[in-house]
């Protein structure tokens, strides 16, 4: 993770550090974070941060300064990342992201558009589709993820359109898994999904067409990610 430890959201799922960031982008994290990967011999890795909504560009220059530092000291590895939404900056976050694109481009809806209020404030559900499929249109042949956490509140039918939304916005991947409270004090989890139904979700999502799908209990974004960038997951 990187850009810190505060996030700039104040996600109700999420156990990450809300408030005002004390201090600017690290320069010297890409390298860092290069070094690390390189030292861990990684086949595969995922980059992903707090959002900075403080930063001009949302973080995307230093998203692609440690995406470029992990190909000159990995060439061999491949680049996941799990971004924030960009909010308000979405095509300059793209186009910092012209010359340097990941192997996987991974933006998380979380859930339904209906309890975006409740899950995500400060968020928006057509802006995060409309991230992946201009990210999609300026890079055709990248592939592109999303994933839900299920369990606070959200139908069956709403979760099946949101897989309609997320293939007809030309999304390849999906990870679904189950929602658990970090603390009493974050957002209650409302249902445990049973296996049978996530893979009921996983079959109607095949049949949508997504390329790779990790759907149970502790599928979280990350999953077999590797797996799943080289087309091999089978769950």
């Amino acid at each position: 993770m990187i850009m810190g430890e505060v996030c700039t959201r104040s996600c109700t799922f999420c156990n990450i550090a809300t408030g005002k960031p004390p201090e600017s982008l690290d320069a010297f994290e890409p390298g860092r974070g290069a070094a690390a990967v390189k030292k861990l011999g990684l086949n595969h890795v995922v980059i992903t941060s707090v959002d900075r909504d403080d930063v001009e560009d949302g973080g995307a220059e230093h998203f692609a300064q440690t995406i470029r530092a992990v190909r000159r000291q990995s060439p061999d590895t491949t680049i996941e990342i799990l971004t924030p939404d960009f909010r308000g900056r979405v095509e300059k976050a793209l186009d910092i992201f012209k010359d340097c694109p990941p192997d996987v481009f991974n933006h998380n809806l979380e859930t339904v558009p209906s309890l975006y209020p409740k899950v995500r404030p400060g968020s928006d559900y057509e802006q995060s589709l409309d991230l992946l499929k201009s990210f999609k249109e300026k890079h055709p042949s990248v592939k592109t993820k999303s994933g839900l956490m299920l369990g606070v509140g959200e139908t069956e039918r709403q979760v099946i359109d949101v897989l309609k939304d997320l293939r007809s916005h030309d999304v390849d991947m999906l990870t679904l898994g189950q929602y658990l409270q970090p603390s009493k004090h974050h957002l209650a989890v409302e249902e445990y999904i049973t296996p049978e139904q996530f893979q009921k979700y996983k079959k109607i999502a095949d049949d949508l067409g997504f390329n790779q799908v990790a759907s149970g209990p502790m599928v979280r974004s990350s999953y077999h990610a590797d797996l799943q960038a080289k087309g091999e997951l089978v769950s």
